[in-house]
């Protein structure tokens, strides 16, 4: 295809990356911080939990941000997808972000596991996230002059 530069989309992804992976560590503290709360049978202020969601809402977001980015300019520059796995990575954070996000809105006394499918979901997503940043900066290589 001939299409014009695409570095303008590569530094959306790259804030969104970063977007992100603040976002994931704000989310790590305050969902830490409603643990231990809970665990040691403190008092919790009534605006983390709505803080904790809305940041969640923005990781959501940036995150299919960054997998529309990578769908349009790898189709954009290549033609076709699947010229690495970075695109097996993304999508695998794509889906552990998708249902950290549903199983958040399902926790509740009555579900107590869900709130360990939650938590373990996005222990697994630091790796997800790990391995995403690795992969991409291999990609972002590629692109660069």
């Amino acid at each position: 295809m001939n299409l014009p530069s695409f570095l303008w989309l590569w530094k959306i992804a790259a804030w969104s990356m970063g977007l992100s992976l603040t976002t994931y560590a704000i989310l790590a503290i305050s969902g830490g911080w409603m643990f231990y709360s809970r665990h040691n049978k403190l008092p919790r202020p009534s605006w983390l939990r709505p803080f904790h969601y809305g940041i969640g809402s923005i990781m959501v977001s940036l995150v299919l941000l960054l997998l529309s980015i990578g769908l349009i300019g790898t189709i954009g520059h290549y033609g076709s997808l699947g010229h690495s796995f970075h695109l097996i990575a993304g999508v695998s954070v794509v889906i552990l972000v998708l249902i950290s996000a549903i199983s958040a809105t399902q926790i509740n006394p009555k579900q107590p596991w869900v709130r360990s499918l939650h938590i373990g979901t996005n222990i697994i997503l630091f790796f997800g996230f790990l391995t995403v940043g690795l992969t991409g900066w291999t990609v972002v290589q590629k692109y660069l002059p």
